[in-house]
């Protein structure tokens, strides 16, 4: 799928916003991916994860795993074309967890999928967390790469779509000096950010 048609979908569902945004990692950007606008049509999400699945087909996974909550879409889909369980990890007392009875074995082998990674917090999180059930991680995978420098998990790391935005400390964002409000669209409250 070429960056053309990736781009086209996330411009038609409105998913490519742009403003002034607080992200999850708490820096701030003028673009935001709101991934779930493209992937709340099965067709769309279909065709993206498609391409991740095709990126590792021929390798040996028994579960899919998600950081919560943008990555559980992606990553049930992922867990649906290659046909093998597709669970999520969620913060309890602000770290990542296995709840609601999903377990990983010490014998599987994981997939680690997300919807867009910036700093890539939330995957090394998922990553650790899946190494401390002594599973093996075969690679991380994403919708969307929009990281300015690359990131190492440390295994595979696969993106169907690379767009570098740049992303700035609150105290340096040009925005914020500009006097333009500060909008938090993704999935975890404001009170759950710490800025350095």
């Amino acid at each position: 799928m070429d960056r053309e048609r990736v781009i086209d979908l996330f411009q038609k569902t409105s998913a490519l916003q742009r403003g002034h945004f607080l992200l999850t990692s708490g820096l701030h950007s003028s673009e935001y991916f709101q991934c779930a606008k493209v992937l709340q049509y099965p067709s769309y999400n279909e065709l993206l994860c498609r391409e991740i699945v095709t990126h590792f087909f021929d390798k040996k996974i028994d579960v899919v795993v998600s950081p919560a909550v943008g990555g559980i879409m992606v990553g049930q889909e992922v867990a649906r074309q290659i046909g093998i369980r597709g669970i999520f990890a969620e913060r309890e007392n602000g770290k990542m967890s296995l709840r609601r009875g999903f377990e990983i074995k010490s014998d599987e082998v994981v997939l680690v999928c997300e919807d867009v990674v910036t700093t890539g917090g939330s995957v090394l999180e998922v990553v650790e967390l899946v190494r401390s059930k002594g599973a093996t991680i075969l690679g991380v995978a994403c919708i969307v790469d929009r990281s300015t420098t690359p990131i190492n998990f440390g295994v595979d790391f696969f993106h169907v779509l690379k767009m570098p935005v740049p992303v700035y400390q609150p105290e340096n964002c040009p925005m914020c000096k500009s006097g333009i409000p500060v909008v938090k669209p993704g999935s975890r409250g404001l009170n759950a950010f710490k800025t350095n």
